[in-house]
């Protein structure tokens, strides 16, 4: 398990150089008390194992930017790949405030040729939600400008790059227009939008947070998390504690059903991660959320190995160490 003393920990992430694991990881200080402003204070944490039990930290990743940058509220959460030329790319959100004081996201990246020293891209950000597919603050009702958690990943068929965000659509309802919102790139540094790769539904979510898409045991999988009280009520109806989803496909660049979406997890665990141990063996860790006092509780899961039960990806034994 991984979890600090002096810090809230949430949202996580991790690369695999083949020797080491690195674990990119949201914290904020505890001494804000209230756990709900950890948000605005979050900075890019960073730890490595060689077993995904036992972490050591190391000097931080990224930190909030300047006042007139994209990510001068704050550092949210992103992803990690390799580049062939074995440059190193973290992909996050960039978070600031609008004119209307609601929080604006965009998409920018770093680099590293070691995965420890980084270095912000002068050119953030790469990629932001155009008013049209994706909502912006002029044309959304909800409380942000969702447009953020970048997951990037190379073609299956070795054509460039793919990059999932979480964005919600300006047709829908309230809690159903959440999307799987879609880029390309060539080379990572130049991004395009394309078409969301889900749809809103009557089934669906108001957002789909920290997606993640990978092949587990041959299969398409996308998770991703949202709290029941931001759904449809027909996903509260059949799933009242739901937190970490998964979505069965026939291919990892979609489309995907969210309205087939079932639960991994309850909402005492969210922001759930896949990753393969040395063994080859998938398995999921995710943050610690809901405590048994209904408060935020914080830090990361040990490993617990998943697999399909029919069309289901699930948890074969949870954590010990909730």
């Amino acid at each position: 398990m991984f979890d600090l003393a002096d810090s809230y920990v949430w949202d996580f992430w991790f690369a695999d150089d083949g020797d080491t694991y690195h674990l990119f990881f949201l914290y904020a200080s505890r001494a804000l008390h209230d756990p709900e402003d950890r948000h605005y204070r979050a900075s890019v944490g960073h730890a490595v194992s060689t077993d995904l039990v036992s972490w050591e930290r190391v000097a931080d990743a990224l930190v909030r930017g300047g006042a007139d940058d994209f990510d001068a509220l704050a550092t949210w959460t992103g992803s990690t790949v390799r580049r062939e030329d074995g440059t190193w790319f973290l992909f996050y959100t960039g978070s600031r405030l609008g004119d209307d004081g609601r929080n604006v996201q965009r998409i920018g990246y770093a680099t590293s040729d070691d995965l420890y020293t980084w270095h912000k891209n002068p050119a953030n950000p790469v990629l932001e939600a155009d008013g049209e597919i994706y909502e912006r603050l002029a044309t959304t009702a909800w409380h942000d400008e969702a447009f953020r958690d970048p997951w990037v990943f190379a073609d299956p068929a070795g054509d460039g790059w793919h990059m999932y965000v979480t964005a919600r659509t300006p047709r829908g309802p309230l809690n159903g227009s959440g999307v799987v919102a879609h880029a390309t790139s060539p080379d990572l540094e130049t991004w395009t939008l394309q078409a969301p790769v889900s749809e809103p539904s009557e089934q669906g979510f108001g957002q789909l947070e920290v997606t993640q898409v990978e092949e587990v045991d041959g299969r398409a999988v996308l998770l991703f998390s949202c709290m029941t009280a931001q759904a449809m009520d027909a996903v509260r109806e059949r799933h009242p504690r739901g937190a970490v989803w998964a979505v069965a496909a026939d291919s990892v660049l979609g489309p995907f059903d969210i309205g087939t979406a079932t639960p991994i997890t309850d909402d005492d665990l969210y922001v759930g991660r896949l990753i393969q141990d040395r063994a080859g063996a998938w398995q999921l860790l995710a943050f610690r959320n809901v405590g048994p006092d209904g408060g935020f509780v914080g830090g990361i899961t040990d490993p617990m190995p998943v697999g399909w039960d029919g069309d289901r990806l699930v948890v074969k034994q949870p954590a010990l160490s909730r």
